[in-house]
């Protein structure tokens, strides 16, 4: 068998790039520019959006929907059913944005419930051997270092940083700009803006590196950034309770940073969450 690639025509009468030693259901639905290397398989219901490349190795199935420019490295498995006991064989889905890169063996399994997603947003970088269990919602410019073990219904928003070599307990709520460092025991929530490491772990201060990086500092003429530490330092910092530090925080007028620090934390005491993450000297 030659080892050039052969050309699937689809539905805009462009050519994807299938090579022979692949194995593409008929049905699968490749947008143009797609590139799809040897020993891959992909399954009758795919759908992979344009200049999408996907490296050898790949096995995709299940529902699976999959945007435009994403980098899909050897050996990663994705949209197949979730690790899941109550799983009964719905029609549960994974969508996958644009601009993502995924690396090697990655595993990125679908919901369990009738309408459910496992849903990936734009320009995330997940590293080699993540796992994302089902239900898992990840919004964009989120970075994952490698071996990251996320269980069902964990919520990750934008630009996050994880560390690498960790486990993420489920029904776990990470917050935007939030930086987790590697090894940590990640068992409740993450507030946003917030440098979290350790075993188990704890909110060690703000993530100013990762702040200064995103430019709010520059925000307000740097009375975001200034109002975001003040405020930070009341929850976690004086001699009050984390429920106490919000009701005087909300005396004030919160501009956007504190005031989503502010939800987070009043989401995360709510009932049915798992909590938020505590500070070194626990109360």
């Amino acid at each position: 068998m030659s080892d050039e690639l052969s050309t699937s025509v689809i539905t805009d009468d462009r050519p994807a790039q299938v090579h022979p030693m692949a194995v593409v259901d008929p049905r699968a639905e490749l947008a143009h520019g797609v590139v799809i290397g040897p020993g891959a398989v992909i399954g009758p219901e795919v759908s992979i959006g344009a200049n999408t490349w996907i490296g050898p190795n790949v096995v995709l199935d299940g529902r699976l929907r999959i945007g435009a420019h994403n980098r899909i490295y050897p050996g990663a498995c994705l949209g197949q059913e979730p690790q899941d006991l109550k799983y009964k064989g719905a029609p549960t889905e994974v969508v996958i944005g644009d601009h993502n890169t995924i690396r090697e063996c990655v595993t990125i399994n679908r919901a369990t419930d009738e309408g459910e997603q496992t849903r990936i947003g734009d320009n995330n970088l997940l590293m080699a051997y993540c796992h994302l269990g089902h239900n898992c919602l990840l919004g964009n410019n989120i970075v994952m270092s490698n071996g990251i073990q996320v269980a069902g219904h964990v919520l990750i928003e934008d630009r996050a940083v994880i560390g690498g070599c960790l486990g993420i307990h489920q029904f776990v709520h990470i917050g935007g700009m939030a930086m987790v460092g590697g090894m940590t025991r990640v068992d409740r929530d993450v507030p946003p803006y917030c440098l979290v490491e350790g075993h188990p772990g704890r909110v060690r201060g703000l993530n100013r590196v990762g702040l200064k990086r995103q430019g709010l500092h520059r925000l307000e003429g740097g009375k975001e950034f200034k109002q975001l530490q003040e405020i930070w330092s009341l929850l976690y910092r004086s001699d009050h309770v984390i429920s106490d530090g919000l009701n005087l925080a909300r005396q004030q007028a919160l501009l956007p940073a504190a005031n989503h620090l502010c939800t987070f934390l009043e989401g995360s005491l709510s009932t049915g969450r798992r909590g938020p993450m505590p500070p070194p000297s626990s109360r």
